[in-house]
């Protein structure tokens, strides 16, 4: 027997409009302030989880956040031609990979990634774009429905009988029962 289950979640992002963003690079200074311990004491990008990346010879200037790290670089190098203009893979790539130093603490080497400024107190806009003055970058929130998963009901029943039969229901159930509680 399986079950669906469906479940909607709010999900934060920021639009990046390439024709808008005159590489000012304030987005940079502006998260690494936030970053900074104590907060706002220093400004290196350097520690930004936002970098502007710049081509000045084809004038484009592309702010791209921090995402996940990856432990191995990728085999795409492939080139994308926008509007007349090339593009490499690796600069619309927000990951922090062997490949190249972009997104790493550069004290520790460790990978830096966007949280989207949710500090205590969590910010209501994400710093870079309350000081971004062309509008380039553009927070949203939006609801998204979560694919709906088929729980199969037999696995979790032969998980339950491999427990039974190493602790014994009793047992099983007066955990069941403390965990229902919490």
């Amino acid at each position: 027997m399986t079950v669906k289950e469906g479940k909607k979640k709010i999900v934060r992002d920021i639009k990046v409009d390439v024709d808008k963003c005159t590489g000012c690079r304030s987005c940079e200074m502006a998260c690494s302030a936030f970053h900074a311990v104590p907060k706002y004491s220093s400004i290196n990008p350097a520690r930004a989880r936002i970098r502007v990346f710049i081509d000045e010879v084809k004038d484009v200037y592309v702010p791209l956040r921090a995402g996940e790290f990856t432990r191995a670089e990728c085999n795409g190098r492939a080139t994308y031609v926008i509007d007349g203009k090339e593009y490499s893979e690796c600069g619309f790539c927000p990951a922090s990979c062997p490949s190249r130093e972009y997104f790493k603490e550069p004290d520790s080497g460790l990978p830096l990634k966007c949280d989207m400024c949710e500090d205590e107190p969590p910010l209501e806009v994400p710093m870079c774009v309350q000081v971004c003055e062309f509008d380039a970058l553009v927070y949203e929130e939006r609801e998204e429905e979560v694919p709906e998963q088929e729980v199969d009901l037999g696995e979790m029943d032969m998980a339950f009988e491999s427990l039974i039969k190493r602790y014994g229901k009793k047992r099983v159930m007066d955990a069941f029962a403390r965990l229902s509680k919490a």
